[in-house]
């Protein structure tokens, strides 16, 4: 289960890794234009920023903590925001009828909950 643990972790970190740098480097002017980033024609400049830098955070507090050692309960709380966030990203697509963003939101907020239970419940760090 720590394999899979790790896996799922990994993946996780990686495509928050990717969105967070696509939404704090990308103009929002060319994010507005490609697909699934029609939402941030609405939104202002330093709140897509922002959003791309909790996702590089998130990336890394959902490895480095267990890596390093340090406060490894950090990972599954980690991945509980990570929860959160998606379950906005899910409404804020589902209010613009981008319902296959919905689901793949929902893919990921699947992945983020196995996390924080495989972490907390079935395997959490013990130190």
């Amino acid at each position: 289960m720590t394999i899979v643990l790790w896996i799922a972790t990994g993946l996780l970190a990686t495509l928050a890794l990717f969105g967070g740098i696509t939404k704090a480097f990308v103009p929002r002017a060319k994010l507005s234009a490609s697909p699934g980033g029609e939402w941030t024609a609405n939104a202002s400049d330093g709140f897509v920023k922002s959003l791309g830098v909790l996702q590089i955070l998130a990336a890394a507090g959902l490895i480095l903590p267990a890596v390093l050692d340090i406060a490894p309960v950090m990972v599954p709380v980690t991945a509980v925001c990570w929860v959160l966030l998606m379950a906005g990203a899910m409404i804020t697509h589902g209010r613009l009828a981008e319902y296959k963003f919905v689901v793949l939101n929902s893919v990921y907020l699947a992945l983020a909950a196995f996390i924080a239970w495989g972490r907390f419940v079935v395997e959490p760090f013990t130190s």
